[in-house]
């Protein structure tokens, strides 16, 4: 028998007078030492995967239950010591402060508060499913293009109002949206941005038109009255009113005056249409009355054009004759360009493009007439002593219709703004003449590029006359003008559109004093308009006699109007990037630099093309200034591009530019050779006529185009292959 437990001793019957005492209840087994430890170490956990709770064993602070007394601490990593400023683990964490929504007061680093911006998590959640990737290579190109248009917060708490906090002030509920427009059936709406690129496709359509009716204009031109003496004439009337045009008002309409009616159009309380009425009333005054002095200065007008056609009778009494019914389209033409421009100002564009397609078209069908009744130059023989005065009727008459259809065809579209045309004479105390000095620059800088072409039209006729009698027609100022018309097509078609796209974005930055996003931005206009430019300007050296045979040829003056699309050849590169380079200097409103810049051209070419008159023989002379007139632009571009390099600190990306010149001129120079043989041997085997002229044409292209192609992505031009997977993209491919 055991003892009883020494604490029993005295209880009970014998132990207590008392009686007897109640049994002490049991423990808990969580607080008796006997039974709480009795389950601790389990054999079988390891094994149990509902037993393995990472989070909970991560989260487990044995420093927090230490293990009963007398019983070793189990060798587990022991957490270190709480830091000085550690949480206490017993109590719920803060709620983290809100995201800051502008830039924080305090940043260290030496940040600058006013342009650093701190996104939390947040933020980048809900705002990455709103960034919308590039659908192409150049897609950028046309970001500028698009509208703005500010996202709304969506109705709701969240969006509501401002943190919840002690100075909270209440929000009042957010006004129901309105309706949205139904759209009519079958026409869903594209918004601003489908409307804006709309308009740019009808820009871009009208510019096309008028570039394609403008070049059969001028091969009816020549057609009719071939490249000689009578050619030479009707070029010289013709080209006089625009540039008497350029050098008195022209000018500074398009520069100074149209940001006037922007201005007007959102200051003024009509609108601006008073500013306007007020600017088309002295447009008036001022060109009808220089209407009548040249009408009356006709033959001093054409002698101060060519002084060689001024002293020759015929030639002179048929120039004289199409001056005088050429020179008040003047008139007309400004009359087109102000309207135009206050359409523009009110956000319609179109008229501006399309309305120059009318007077293709009239003049197309003058021509077409001429042709009809009197025959091609070829087989009519017609020339100035031989042309009846009902042709030269005919013509005037045709040519002055061309533009009064021009113009009166843009007031139904100023009707359809909202519009209304009055005369208004209060010209004082308007701004007209601030705006008015405002164009000195832009006046001298067009009087240096008319020098420029008013010694070359007086060389070129010259010797194109003296050619003329020595048995080679052909080769004067018509033929020049024409192969320059072919010539400048690209730069007006690629070039100007790849910059229209780039100028905002240029201007921007120019404006910000953003040094790096300028570079940028002329460099990649540069780069991607050369991708075509390059090409195609080694083109013309293969390609030019059977393009200029083809259009040309029932004039008789299709192989010297190659010629001097040849000797243009090249010199559209240097051209290309004088218009880009430029662009800078405007987007930086430095109208000087640009002046100073067209003088230097203007020299170069003069003297130039005077070098050529003197020494080269007369039928090669005017191909001799055409290829002046690369000539020139070369020097331009380097004084430009050194100019542009010191206003920015040497920061352009020349290396860059030129390694991208450099590769697209070898790739074309190949593809050149390979073409240039292939039309010779077609032209050779078919003659010069049609089927020659378009075989040759087109084998010379295709054999252009194949291996330039091939040479290009062999050296890894990057621009083009930006271009070869842009217009896959577009094809779906």
């Amino acid at each position: 028998m055991n003892a009883p437990y020494d604490g029993d001793r005295g209880r009970g019957a014998n132990g207590d007078p008392t009686g007897p005492v109640p049994p002490t209840p049991p423990l808990p087994a969580d607080q008796d030492p006997y039974v709480q430890d009795a389950y601790r170490n389990d054999p079988f956990r390891a094994q149990d995967p509902t037993a393995q709770d990472p989070v909970t064993e991560a989260l487990y602070d044995r420093a927090a239950h230490p293990p009963p007394p007398g019983q070793p601490a189990p060798p587990h990593y022991q957490q270190p010591a709480a830091g000085r400023h550690t949480p206490d683990p017993q109590q719920w964490a803060p709620p983290p402060p809100p995201e800051p929504q502008a830039p924080a007061p305090h940043l260290p680093y030496g940040d600058d508060q006013a342009t650093t911006q701190l996104l939390g998590l947040d933020h980048l959640m809900t705002h990455a499913s709103n960034e919308r990737p590039e659908s192409d290579a150049f897609a950028h190109l046309y970001r500028d293009q698009q509208h703005y248009e500010p996202q709304q917060p969506a109705p709701g708490p969240a969006a509501a109002g401002a943190a919840p906090g002690p100075e909270a002030v209440p929000q009042q509920p957010a006004p129901e949206p309105e309706p949205a427009p139904v759209a009519a059936a079958g026409k869903p709406s594209g918004g601003r941005a489908s409307g804006l690129l709309k308009s740019s496709a009808v820009m871009a359509a009208g510019t096309m038109v008028s570039r394609l009716t403008g070049f059969v204009r001028s091969a009816l031109i020549v057609a009719a009255l071939g490249g000689a003496v009578l050619g030479d004439s009707w070029q010289v009337a013709y080209q006089l009113p625009t540039m008497i045009f350029i050098l008195t008002i022209g000018g500074g309409l398009n520069s100074v005056f149209v940001p006037q009616l922007v201005r007007a159009m959102k200051e003024d309380d009509d609108g601006g249409e008073a500013y306007a009425n007020r600017l088309l009333t002295l447009v008036m005054v001022v060109l009808g009355v220089l209407t009548v002095l040249s009408v009356v200065a006709a033959p001093l007008l054409v002698k101060l054009v060519s002084f060689d056609i001024s002293r020759d009778p015929a030639a002179n009494e048929v120039a004289v004759a199409f001056t005088r019914y050429c020179v008040p389209t003047i008139f007309f033409m400004g009359l087109h360009v102000v309207m135009g421009q206050i359409l523009n100002a009110r956000g319609r564009f179109g008229a501006m493009m399309w309305t120059p397609v009318l007077n293709n078209i009239v003049m197309i069908a003058t021509f077409g007439l001429f042709i009809w009744v009197y025959g091609t130059a070829e087989t009519s023989h017609i020339g100035v002593t031989t042309i009846p005065d009902e042709g030269i009727r005919l013509l005037g008459i045709g040519t002055l219709l061309g533009l009064v259809v021009q113009a009166l065809a843009m007031i139904p579209y100023l009707r359809d703004a909202d519009f209304k045309l009055r005369l208004r004479f209060d010209w004082r105390g308007h701004g007209l003449g601030k705006a008015a000095k405002l164009a000195k620059w832009t006046v001298l800088f067009v009087l240096a590029n008319q020098a420029g072409v008013l010694v070359v039209t007086q060389l070129s006729t010259w010797a194109g006359n003296t050619a003329n009698d020595q048995g080679h027609p052909g080769t004067g100022f018509i033929s020049y003008a024409s192969a320059q018309l072919i010539w400048n097509m690209p730069q007006a078609i690629i070039t100007v559109s790849v910059m229209a796209a780039l100028l905002p974005r240029l201007a921007r930055s120019a404006h910000d004093g953003d040094t790096g996003a300028v570079r940028d931005d002329i460099s990649q206009g540069l780069r991607t308009s050369a991708v075509a430019i390059v090409p195609i300007s080694f083109g013309f050296l293969s390609l030019g006699i059977p393009l200029c045979t083809l259009v040309y040829g029932s004039s008789g003056a299709g192989i010297p109007m190659g010629y001097m699309l040849m000797a243009f050849g090249v010199g559209l590169i240097p051209f290309s990037v004088q218009y880009v380079v430029l662009r800078a200097f405007y987007a930086y409103e430095d109208t000087r630099t640009p002046f100073y810049n067209t003088v230097i051209v203007a020299a170069v070419n003069a003297v130039a093309s005077g070098l050529c008159f003197l020494v080269l023989p007369a039928r090669w002379a005017v191909v001799g200034m055409a290829a002046s007139y690369g000539l020139a632009y070369i020097i331009g571009v380097g004084v430009a591009w050194r100019r542009l390099s010191k206003r920015m600190d040497g920061d352009l990306d020349t290396a860059h530019v030129v390694r991208t010149y450099a590769r697209l001129a070898g790739a074309s120079i190949p593809a050149t050779i390979v073409s240039g043989a292939a039309v010779y041997g077609i032209m050779q085997a078919l003659g010069t006529g049609f089927l020659g002229s378009i075989t040759a044409l087109v084998a010379g292209a295709a054999a252009l185009l194949a291996v330039f192609y091939v040479a290009a992505r062999k050296m890894r031009i990057e621009e083009l292959n930006a271009l070869v997977g842009m217009v896959r993209s577009k094809l779906g491919r």
